[in-house]
């Protein structure tokens, strides 16, 4: 019989913050266990496995993150959604370190499709940047671009890479400037290629990853 006080929400919530504390790739069902001082079995009432654990961990932080990101970027547009999307990605990242690497694990694309979070973060995101007046397959290549500086930045700053004495958060800033200034003058692709040329098939979902940035 499930032990009384434990639901599922509360072992997910339990083990999401266990993640902040000790890192996600160091939660385990034993050391979890041990937080609510139960045997192990007895969190196999409401989580099957570690991995699923994990999974719903990462679903659990991916749906914080975008909320946060939602409520920054509501009504601004062009470089203010830009400046406020990255701010809240970057706010998240370095205050919920374990919940932050869940959202970069891989995740079923079954689970992917029909998670509510990982639709929202797709609207999102890609609605900030047809605002700058892209279209596929630009989109995917700017949202890759965005993923990759922001998640770089975070994991080198939250890891102290940062060695020289210039304001880590000035550095930031114009980093974000300057990604404005490269999506306002995107070399887009189907200008590029020339009228009449096959384009390539429009992409809206990520590649497995949890990371709410997209593909």
């Amino acid at each position: 019989m499930p032990r009384t006080g434990l639901t599922a929400e509360r072992v997910v919530v339990a083990a999401a913050d266990l993640a902040d504390e000790v890192g996600f790739e160091n939660v385990t069902l034993s050391a979890l266990a041990r937080r609510f001082g139960v045997k192990d079995a007895s969190l196999y009432s409401h989580v099957r496995n570690l991995q699923d654990l994990r999974t719903r961990v990462t679903l659990l932080a991916a749906g914080e993150m975008i909320e946060r990101i939602a409520d920054a970027v509501a009504g601004r547009a062009g470089k203010d959604a830009l400046a406020a999307f990255a701010g809240a990605y970057r706010a998240y990242a370095l205050e919920r370190p374990g919940r932050y690497a869940a959202t970069q694990s891989r995740v079923d694309q079954d689970l992917v499709a029909a998670s509510p979070a990982f639709r929202r973060t797709a609207e999102i995101t890609y609605g900030m940047l047809r605002a700058y007046g892209l279209e596929e397959p630009d989109l995917t290549d700017a949202v890759r671009l965005l993923r990759g500086t922001f998640h770089g930045y975070c994991v080198l700053e939250a890891g102290g890479g940062f060695g020289a004495a210039r304001d880590v958060r000035t550095s930031w800033d114009r980093a974000i400037e300057a990604l404005h200034v490269a999506l306002e003058n995107w070399p887009r692709e189907a200008a590029a290629r020339g009228a009449g040329a096959p384009a390539r098939s429009p992409r809206t979902a990520g590649t497995g990853s949890a990371c709410p940035t997209g593909p």
